[in-house]
């Protein structure tokens, strides 16, 4: 197949039905098609359920095709190159996001002709193309990739497809000093803790668009502004949930001898590793902690885990109809305590809904609040 059109306009009509998008972003898809940016095989991700289909363009073109102009994550890496791209695999490390969430962040970056604009996270380079398509050529695209094997196959795209941005092999947690300042910063990547070097690298009055991963459940999109002598602020705008940048990777940790006993709680583990989005970022912002899941032979799992030292954690199960849950208790911080005691604050505030919420970056660190910069949550036992 050489004329990709029908299919990129299935895809346009697919994601509009998700949520209605803006002409010019409409017209960048058109204008930049994504199967240039795929690889000939690769994992395609579609749905809730998360359904893994493996794509060879080689073998079997038509499901390629349709996987690729579906509003499908494409898996284009696993294990950091170390692993091949199978069904099953267990770690992927770099993809071609699905293009509804592709069209939400540049909504929310809202790049004009003419801008500076950074990229952290190349991947294909789908999105560098699509961000030099909305610049223009007066614009300037300035792209950073952490993974060198990545960066080559995007550079290959990027030239196939005559996109020229800038583009850069490095720690995008550093930004691009050397091409600073930038009027908006676009993050492909999921992010637990902002770098202050992005703030510093943009204008005054530039937007920085992220995916924002608090450690529990699906990721955040937030969007912030740059405020002279503040930082920058702003809210939390929908669903953004990326692979979280490699700097920012959990540890992994093995605390069975710091195992100090067990405990039962009445409150099904379900409650906490299910919350809705607002509850989640009420409990990241009290109290720092994160949280796992796995569904198991019917029995359901949830570890409440400190990023800051994994030996703090604590371990809850149960299945659908239990009245008591076994609480197993590693470290001395008391993590499901204060999950628990944050959960039902968010309870008492009215369960506030995602776009409630928002965050101020300053040099000192990040902090969540609900409402408003200057009623932010404080932590609790901590």
């Amino acid at each position: 197949m050489t004329d990709p059109s029908a299919r990129v306009q299935g895809m346009l009509d697919e994601i509009i039905a998700i949520a209605p998008r803006s002409d010019w972003i409409c017209d960048a898809l058109r204008s930049v098609p994504r199967h240039p940016f795929i690889p000939t095989r690769a994992l395609s991700v579609e749905g809730y359920d998360e359904r893994e289909t493996l794509i060879d363009r080689n073998t079997d073109p038509t499901t390629w095709w349709a996987s690729v102009y579906a509003d499908s994550t494409i898996i284009t890496q696993v294990d950091d190159g170390a692993g091949a791209i199978e069904l099953g695999a267990r770690k992927p490390t770099s993809s071609a996001s699905a293009p509804s969430t592709v069209a939400d962040l540049l909504k929310w970056l809202s790049p004009r002709s003419g801008d500076r604009v950074l990229e952290v996270g190349t991947g294909t380079g789908w999105t560098a193309a699509l961000l030099s398509y909305l610049v223009g050529d007066q614009g300037e695209v300035t792209s950073v990739e952490v993974d060198p094997v990545v960066a080559e196959q995007a550079a290959k795209n990027l030239a196939a497809a005559g996109v020229q941005p800038r583009l850069i092999v490095g720690d995008g947690a550093a930004g691009c000093p050397d091409r600073a300042p930038f009027d908006g910063v676009h993050v492909t990547c999921g992010i637990y803790r902002v770098p202050y070097a992005w703030v510093e690298q943009t204008r005054p009055g530039g937007t920085i668009v992220l995916p924002y991963d608090c450690g529990m459940g699906d990721g955040h999109g937030l969007r912030l502004r740059v405020v002279p002598g503040t930082g920058a602020v702003g809210r939390f705008t929908g669903f953004a949930s990326y692979m979280l940048m490699r700097a920012q990777r959990d540890a992994d940790g093995d605390s069975d001898e710091r195992y100090t006993g067990e405990t039962v709680t009445r409150l099904d583990p379900r409650m906490i590793g299910r919350a809705s989005p607002g509850a989640r970022l009420a409990m990241a912002g009290l109290t720092g902690l994160r949280t796992r899941t796995l569904v198991q032979e019917g029995v359901f799992w949830l570890w409440v885990l400190d990023p800051e030292d994994p030996a703090q954690y604590a371990v809850v199960h149960g299945r659908p109809g239990d009245t008591e849950y076994p609480v197993y208790l590693y470290g001395d911080r008391p993590v499901w305590e204060e999950i628990t005691d944050a959960y039902f604050r968010w309870v008492g505030w009215g369960e506030p809904g995602r776009e409630r919420f928002g965050m101020t970056v300053t040099p000192e660190g990040q902090r969540i609040w609900l409402d408003s910069p200057t009623q932010h949550p404080q932590p609790i036992h901590r």
